[in-house]
């Protein structure tokens, strides 16, 4: 049974696509203690690194299902195996803090993380960040309805302006009326058939 060449296989997969965190020791010399305290501060208050939980348990979980599927006579097994494995790796989420926090530190100052974690720890901060989600999509909502208001109102103004331009140039420009044609000769080339309106800017009144 080839179940270890599965695993390496299924686990290369996983890490091609996982969230990858890159070194950046040699980054960190001229960044203090106390300049790294601060970030990690900041970074609480803003939750930063929350959304990563989850990122161990859901490579732990598509690690069963591949598993699994491929040897259903070893769901238990793998199972528990999995879980071990991902519990003994949990330790390894303080790597992603720290790196985390260095990528703060170098993008801050120690005074503006200092600022950054009172903000968002005080009751306006906190409000701004449960609240900020629903505000993102009344915004949107509202861009949209705005959005198609001006492009009506563009499209009204414009044709509206044209029509007025068509209507100008035909007062200067009076075309001399055409002999009515005898009963039985076929119409000109062009011309419109009888009960039909002659061709004129065609659309330019859709503009509207």
């Amino acid at each position: 049974m080839m179940v270890t060449s599965r695993v390496r296989r299924t686990v290369a997969a996983l890490a091609a696509s996982a969230f990858v965190v890159l070194s950046s020791q040699a980054f960190a010399q001229d960044i203090s203690e106390a300049h790294i305290k601060a970030a990690r501060s900041a970074m609480a208050a803003v939750k930063a690194t929350e959304q990563y939980d989850i990122l161990l348990p859901a490579a732990a979980q598509m690690l069963k299902t591949e598993l699994i599927q491929q040897n259903p006579d070893l769901t238990d097994v793998i199972s528990s195996t999995v879980d071990e494995k991902a519990l003994a790796l949990a330790a390894r989420r303080a790597d992603l803090e720290k790196e985390v926090a260095l990528i703060y530190a170098r993008a801050f100052s120690e005074a503006e993380l200092n600022t950054i974690a009172t903000f968002y720890n005080s009751e306006a901060g906190k409000k701004l960040l449960t609240q900020g989600p629903l505000i993102n999509r009344d915004m949107t909502r509202a861009a949209d309805i705005w959005q198609r208001g001006i492009q009506r109102d563009l499209a009204t103004g414009v044709g509206e302006t044209l029509n007025k331009v068509v209507e100008a140039q035909a007062k200067a420009n009076p075309q001399p009326a055409a002999p009515a044609p005898d009963a039985g000769a076929a119409p000109e080339e062009g011309a419109a058939p009888e009960g039909e309106a002659a061709p004129g800017l065609e659309g330019l009144d859709q503009i509207q």
